[in-house]
């Protein structure tokens, strides 16, 4: 792994560990929930995340670039929830421009098994050849659009798998309840749990992230399970603890319902 590669993985992945906070909604969802105003959301969480995962608007109208947390630059999009079909992306930033805003990592969605599959997958190859000679890291976002049925690990191992075959430097994929060590063991780059919808209680979250930690996903990238939360900067202070201090799930309990009091 060359140089620059290394020191962005680093910058992103400290000690090989992650909770990045994704607040790249919009960009499908227009003004989600909790999110309206992205700068005084991100606020108060900002000091237990290791990286923001946002589009280049977002980033630029409302996050301070001086002493800014690492960014990963959403680069694919053009369809919407009120279109027919959210699988059918197209990479929307260019590497120029990724470089200008000083990213460290870009992430593509890709939709295994859906009429889209082939096109999402070639943004995913297109957007790794482009980033590679730069030595800046791919994330592959491994979306389900509405199917969430397709939530099992045969159909997540599936995704990871490919994703980094093609490339992807990281992995952002969907816990399953069943068999999510599989999930890991069968990607050969890190893989890193997505939220997805927000889960009906806190107490799942925090389950949810512990299981998949111990079962060897090597971080987060959650923001409705933090920011929609009733305690979001309490739900942060849990969760960096479960991923950089490897607290049991009593413990996370504990520092929950501390920082809430």
């Amino acid at each position: 792994m060359d140089w620059g590669m290394k020191n962005r993985l680093s910058q992103l992945m400290p000690n090989g560990k992650c909770f990045f906070m994704p607040i790249d909604h919009g960009y499908f969802q227009g003004p989600t929930k909790g999110l309206e105003r992205p700068a005084e959301t991100i606020k108060p969480l900002l000091p237990y995340v290791d990286a923001l995962f946002c589009t280049r608007g977002v980033l630029r109208a409302a996050i301070d670039p001086v002493g800014s947390k690492p960014i990963i630059l959403r680069v694919s999009g053009c369809t919407s929830m009120v279109g027919k079909d959210l699988a059918n992306e197209e990479i929307t930033t260019s590497v120029d421009e990724v470089i200008r805003l000083n990213a460290c990592a870009v992430g593509v969605s890709v939709f295994i098994g859906s009429d889209h599959e082939k096109e999402t997958l070639k943004n995913l190859s297109t957007l790794v050849n482009l980033c590679e000679p730069y030595g800046i890291p791919v994330m592959a976002v491994t979306a389900v659009g509405r199917e969430m049925e397709k939530r099992d690990a045969r159909y997540l191992g599936l995704c990871c798998r490919i994703a980094a075959e093609l490339g992807a430097r990281v992995v952002k994929t969907y816990w399953c309840d069943k068999d999510f060590d599989k999930v890991v063991q069968g990607c050969p780059v890190p893989v890193i749990m997505a939220g997805g919808p927000k889960c009906e209680t806190e107490e799942g979250v925090l389950e949810f992230v512990h299981d998949g930690m111990q079962k060897g996903a090597v971080g987060l990238n959650l923001g409705r399970n933090v920011w929609q939360s009733s305690n979001p900067v309490a739900m942060a202070k849990a969760l960096q603890a479960i991923v950089h201090q490897n607290v049991s799930l009593k413990q996370a309990r504990e520092i929950f319902h501390g920082a809430k009091a």
